[in-house]
């Protein structure tokens, strides 16, 4: 059965900073009470996830991002058919997109988690920058999943800690 919670942290493990998602997804791994939580990984969203959010009544997803004045940012999510529909790489607006189309039913509420970034060569590892606020958002995250799910719709960090997300190719 699924659990209430969905964590999906994408991204590359051999591209640097570029795997924040999936390290976030390895600290809560260890360090949070997953009893309400299902956390999923991958390289890149892709149309087939969109099953993944059936039966959720949240869902967070977590990614490395290039701009922005904060080590993170989370902001709300709604289901947005751009760009990416068609391409390899969807965005999280798209796949809610997609399993509101493919459902027909309204997607449940959704979060990006941006951790902000730099250095995306292949082969490397992680930036100090990116280790760094990567420690921050794993803080928050665990703090945010501690709350009951209502109290975790009313979360909004300040305008500044918005940070724009990292297409994936």
């Amino acid at each position: 059965m699924k659990k209430p919670i969905l964590v999906f942290g994408y991204g590359n493990l051999s591209r640097g900073d570029d795997a924040v998602g999936p390290l976030l997804l390895t600290h809560l791994e260890q360090h949070a009470d997953l009893s309400r939580v299902d956390l999923l990984t991958d390289f890149q969203l892709q149309i087939e996830h969109a099953l993944d959010l059936q039966d959720r009544e949240l869902v967070i997803f977590v990614d490395a991002a290039v701009s922005g004045d904060s080590p993170f940012g989370f902001s709300r999510l709604a289901a947005c058919r751009d760009n990416s529909y068609t391409s390899h790489a969807m965005s999280p607006a798209a796949l809610l997109q997609v399993f509101e189309s493919v459902t027909g039913v309204t997607s449940p509420p959704s979060f990006l988690l941006s951790i902000k970034t730099s250095s995306f060569e292949l082969g490397d590892g992680l930036s100090e920058t990116a280790r760094n606020n990567l420690h921050e958002a794993c803080r928050f995250a665990e703090d945010l999943l501690a709350l009951p799910v209502v109290e975790m719709l009313d979360v909004v960090l300040p305008t500044a800690c918005l940070v724009s997300s990292v297409g994936h190719d």
